[in-house]
């Protein structure tokens, strides 16, 4: 039989504050949700987000959650990330976004590339109520999936991207290649999973929430099929063998990783997507 969790709405999020504000611990709180029927992952999660955007909202400190996070003290401008030497070419605190030079080589990208043409089928969306996949016409696009070190190649990138965001290689969902025809694009969206939406608790199953998302480019295109970020008027240029890496605290739109691919012009646009959980995806 399946268990149908209760969604995590506004009222809910109003109650938990109300809680908070009147003085009650955290643990008390959540072991009120358990006594009403919450199961015990998503009562977490609702504490969790709900209790993050309240402590920003008042200008106090939020303890820290793992995110990943490349090292660059001293406003470094090149990393080593498992032998490779990578540029930093633009970092930006809010969002949180860096924009990396040359982290796969020319013929990485081609490779990738010759790899994932014949598997490529419409790209799909999640579907929010039950968890599962969907075509969509936001995305426009036509993609497929490696499953996590499915080859050699797939084994070398995942391990420089793990070596260069300082992040578990375990955590990561296989590499997702994206094909972009001219037309083709994927309007603004979050790469979380919202909270509020029933079918959340079965995506979160498999690995807990995503905390950063990597998009690397495999090609050049002729014209168009930048990345965008609408919140702060920001658009990356698809150029092959880099990356720009961005991460979100919180699955909020505070995070202003509202992000979407602009529409190609001229030409194809390639780009493989690493999504990062917080726990081991399985």
């Amino acid at each position: 039989m399946t268990t149908i969790s209760p969604a995590i709405t506004p009222e809910l999020r109003a109650w938990i504050v109300a809680q908070a504000e009147s003085g009650f611990p955290p643990e008390e709180v959540l072991a009120a949700m358990r006594t009403s029927g919450w199961p015990e992952e998503v009562a977490i999660e609702a504490l969790e987000v709900t209790l993050t955007e309240h402590l920003q909202a008042k200008g106090k400190p939020v303890p820290g959650r793992s995110l990943p996070e490349p090292s660059l003290e001293e406003s470094t401008t090149r990393l080593m990330a498992d032998g490779h030497e990578v540029r930093v070419l633009m970092a930006m605190a809010l969002p949180r976004v860096v924009v990396f030079g040359g982290l796969l080589t020319e013929a990485e990208c081609d490779q990738l590339v010759a790899l994932s043409r014949q598997r490529l089928v419409r790209s799909e969306t999640v579907v929010n109520e039950t968890g599962g996949s969907e075509v969509n016409t936001a995305r426009t696009s036509e993609g497929m999936f490696f499953t996590r070190g499915e080859n050699p190649l797939c084994q070398r990138i995942e391990k420089r991207i793990g070596a260069l965001l300082n992040w578990p290689v375990q955590n990561g969902e296989g590499l997702q290649v994206l094909r972009y025809r001219p037309g083709a694009e994927y309007k603004p969206h979050h790469d979380y999973f919202d909270p509020v939406h029933s079918g959340t608790p079965t995506i979160l199953s498999r690995g807990g929430q995503r905390v950063g998302t990597l998009v690397i480019y495999l090609n050049t295109p002729e014209k168009g099929g930048g990345t965008t970020f609408p919140d702060v008027g920001l658009e990356v240029a698809p150029v092959k063998g880099n990356a720009v890496f961005f991460s979100y605290h919180s699955p909020h739109p505070s995070t202003k990783t509202l992000h979407g691919g602009a529409p190609v012009i001229e030409g194809e646009k390639w780009v493989a997507t690493k999504w990062l959980r917080e726990r081991e995806f399985i």
